[in-house]
């Protein structure tokens, strides 16, 4: 094992500097006079030197060139260095204009100025180019390096490079850079040439590549999953920089390099917002939002305190996490216009204090119960607050006379096969059939799973992989709509933009996502091998589990907005009417906690709830056997 190379004191550079001013200073003088020189010139130079090591040394001093390490040195070092050696070469011509001014000679030949500032400009950045390399090539002679491939070609791809050159206990080595736009294939990056995408298992079999870096900003969302599905093909590890300004400005290393997840698999291009229209409804206006401490509730509040509200009211019974979010606002953003009120969408007395004091212009109403199982159980609480708490809070809304009211809701809310999508169901209908007579322009919104949402999906079988399985499915072909937070609320500011009341938005989620196929994908990512490593178990679909999630039912078509990802649902019309008096016999059943007569009361209102691997689907079976005996008779 070779002793580690300690870095060189200040001194002794400043020192080293200095000796190479001389030699170049005297390199000079003998190409100036084609290396014939007398006694003449000899006591010239030995004038002169002194003169030409003082300016420069004080150079030094002033820009500290001898301050950084030699090993690390980089394009600012050569910066640093070119512009010390101009300011001291135009300091010496100074001088050498002011002697000639009152002697009639110059004490150095100009020409040997000239000579001397590309001679000392070569010689310093040499050296310490030269003792650059000699220094990793004896910290890295006994390092058996791991043969990486870096995605990218931008400078951000060339910094990753330099600081992985850097980082001799890394032991990785650069063997070649991938251009994700296949147009610079051929050509080099710092003597590393450049492949396209197609290259890769060829790469992976030439070099025994065993890790990919990707280092490409803003890289095509559809390139970078293919680039992953191919590298996890190959079984080849992942990996991404999670600082580009940091890399380039070199204050990260190796170690700080961040594997890839799942949700870098799911992510898609992003979303171009009208801000103008968002502005003209948020800015200056008192915006409530009730759920302010959930992941959906507390990403509305991230984005909309971008667009300058008067002040933003979050509302939440759940304490802690609303304290989270009032640290995050207040230090990470930087933003101070909000008010913080405990309390419950349910509490009649709270919601009506609440608007009375605060009096807000704007409601984006995210509070609900979301977890199916759990809802399926206790559906008399599921519709206590997911439709009494829309309730109050709408119909408070309306006597205050507010502006918008943007619910969000659920893609479980379509043809609903369990009581939580019924219940939003119900309140999507409330809200509908207070929009016919009201002015508060009432807009629904309508999504599928969030990415890193509190409870699903994805954290599960992150924590079930980091205990070694096995990870657990309901059924092989279950699949789910999937979406990021920040682009689901992005779209939610959108819709309320663009809403004038009764519409249902639904959004585009792209492709649905087989989950057993999200599952394989984690564990490869997670470094396992499926069925050596890990187990997978299905467990058979939960009580009202759907195998497939839909956006629409079989009633409503789509009608295109500006937006390319934003429709409007077009839904039978609603006759408040027939509506609201069966919603207020729901809601007064709630104190008997009776379930069976609840969720009997819901399918009432939303005659497409058809429960499924549930207790209630002899509720269905009643209906359709007394449907039936009604039809014979």
């Amino acid at each position: 094992m070779i002793p580690p190379v300690k870095h060189a004191p200040r001194w002794l550079v400043f020192v080293i500097d200095l000796c190479i001013c001389l030699v170049s200073i005297t390199l000079s003088y003998y190409v100036r006079f084609e290396f014939r020189i007398g006694s003449e010139q000899v006591n010239a130079l030995k004038l002169v030197a002194p003169l030409v090591l003082f300016v420069r040394a004080l150079a030094f001093i002033s820009f500290r060139t001898y301050a950084g390490l030699i090993r690390y040195t980089s394009l600012k070092d050569a910066e640093r260095i070119f512009m010390v050696t101009t300011s001291s070469t135009i300091v010496l011509f100074t001088i050498n204009f002011i002697v000639y001014s009152k002697s009639g000679q110059f004490l150095i030949p100009n020409s040997i100025l000239l000579i001397d500032f590309c001679g000392t400009n070569i010689l310093m950045i040499g050296s310490r180019l030269f003792y650059k390399t000699l220094y990793y090539t004896i910290k890295n002679v006994d390092i058996e390096a791991e043969n990486i491939v870096i995605v990218g070609i931008e400078q951000f791809a060339a910094s990753a490079k330099r600081a992985i050159d850097k980082d001799n206990m890394a032991g990785l080595k650069v063997v070649a850079f991938i251009d994700p736009n296949c147009k610079q294939e051929g050509n080099s990056i710092e003597d590393v040439r450049i492949y396209n995408t197609s290259k890769i298992e060829f790469l992976v079999q030439k070099y025994g590549v065993s890790r990919i870096l990707i280092a490409q900003k803003n890289l095509d969302p559809v390139k970078k999953n293919k680039i992953i599905d191919k590298c996890l093909q190959l079984n080849v590890k992942v990996q991404v920089i999670p600082d580009a300004t940091a890399w380039i400005n070199g204050e990260l290393n190796t170690s700080q390099l961040k594997s890839i997840n799942i949700e870098d698999l799911l992510e898609r291009p992003p979303i171009v917002l009208d801000k103008r229209r968002i502005q003209n409804y948020i800015k200056n206006k008192v915006v409530l939002v009730t759920g302010a401490a959930g992941s959906i509730g507390s990403e509305m509040v991230r984005q909309i305190s971008k667009f300058s509200p008067k002040k933003i009211v979050l509302f939440d019974q759940a304490e802690t996490p609303l304290y989270d979010l009032e640290l995050e606002l207040k230090e990470n953003l930087h933003f101070y216009d909000f008010e913080s009120v405990i309390g419950s969408v349910t509490n009649d007395y709270r919601v009506n204090k609440l608007f009375d004091v605060f009096k807000p212009n704007v409601v984006f109403h995210a509070a609900a119960y979301k977890h199916v199982p759990m809802m399926e159980n206790n559906p008399t609480e599921a519709v206590f607050n997911n439709v009494l708490g829309t309730k109050l809070i709408a119909e408070t809304a309306v006597r205050y006379g507010v502006e918008k009211f943007v619910m969000i809701s659920t893609d479980k809310a379509v043809n609903p096969t369990n009581v939580m999508g019924a219940s939003k169901r119900i309140a999507e209908i409330f809200t509908q059939s207070l929009s016919c007579q009201v002015d508060t322009n009432f807009i629904t919104t309508r999504f599928g799973n969030v990415l890193g949402s509190n409870g699903s999906v994805i954290p599960r079988f992150r924590k079930q992989i980091e205990k070694g399985g096995p990870v657990t499915i309901t059924h092989p072909e279950v699949t789910r709509f999937f979406m990021t937070i920040p682009e689901a609320c992005q779209l939610v500011l959108e819709a309320g933009a663009m809403g004038n009341g009764g519409e249902i938005f639904i959004f585009d989620m792209g492709e649905p996502v087989k989950i057993l196929d999200l599952a394989k994908k984690m564990i490869k990512l997670s470094g396992l091998t499926l069925g050596k490593d890990i187990q997978i178990n299905f467990t058979g679909l939960r009580p009202g589990e759907k195998l497939y999630e839909e956006l629409l039912n079989n009633t409503e078509n789509t009608i295109p907005t500006y937006h390319p990802k934003i429709m409007i649902a077009k839904v039978p019309d609603l006759i408040p009417e027939n509506v609201i008096p069966k919603i207020n016999r729901l809601i007064e059943t709630l104190p008997e906690h009776n379930n069976f007569k609840v969720v009997s009361l819901m399918k009432d209102i939303v005659p497409e709830f058809i429960s499924r691997n549930s207790i209630y689907e002899d509720i269905d079976r009643q209906k359709k056997y007394i449907v039936n005996d009604y039809k014979t008779a």
